[in-house]
C-alpha cells in the first residue's frame, strides 16, 4: 500500500447532548490514543479530542445533528481496531459492524463501526500492509 497522507486537518461534528457525546467519546477513543483536550478558548459549547499535539477532532452543540455523518478514525494496529469497538458498545454505542477484514473497501483494510448517540456512523480503521 503506498504511504498515506492526511488529507483532513480536523473534523467537527454536531452533537444533541455535549455530555452524553463527550462521555462517549472519552471512552471510545482512548484505545486510539486520543484524550480530551478539552474546550476551544471561549468555547464551552465544544469538545476536542486528539492526541497530545493536535485536536483532530471534535464535536459540538454549534452544528445541528439532522443528518448523520461517517468519521474514520485511524489506527496503528488491529488491536486497536478491536478495543475501539468493545470501549465504543461499553460507552453505549450501537453495533454497526463488528471488527473484521473489509476487502470490499481494500485489501487489507480491517475496521470496526459503531454508531455514536447521536447515530453518527463511528469507524476505527487499520490498513494492513501487504
Amino acid at each position: 500500500m503506498p504511504r498515506r497522507r492526511v488529507v483532513i486537518d480536523h473534523v467537527t461534528i454536531g452533537v444533541s447532548d455535549l455530555a452524553r457525546s463527550r462521555a462517549f467519546y472519552a471512552r471510545a477513543l482512548v484505545p486510539l490514543g486520543f484524550a480530551e483536550i478539552g474546550p476551544p478558548s471561549g468555547g464551552a459549547d465544544e469538545i476536542e479530542f486528539g492526541l497530545e499535539e493536535a485536536a483532530d477532532f471534535a464535536i459540538s452543540t454549534q452544528y445541528g445533528t439532522g443528518a448523520t455523518v461517517h468519521i474514520a478514525f485511524a489506527a496503528d494496529r488491529r488491536e486497536q481496531v478491536d478495543a475501539f469497538y468493545s470501549a465504543a458498545l461499553a460507552a453505549g454505542g450501537r453495533d454497526n459492524g463488528a471488527p473484521a477484514l473489509r476487502p470490499e473497501y481494500s485489501s487489507g483494510y480491517y475496521a470496526a463501526f459503531v454508531l455514536d448517540p447521536d447515530g453518527h456512523n463511528v469507524e476505527a480503521v487499520h490498513h494492513d500492509t501487504v
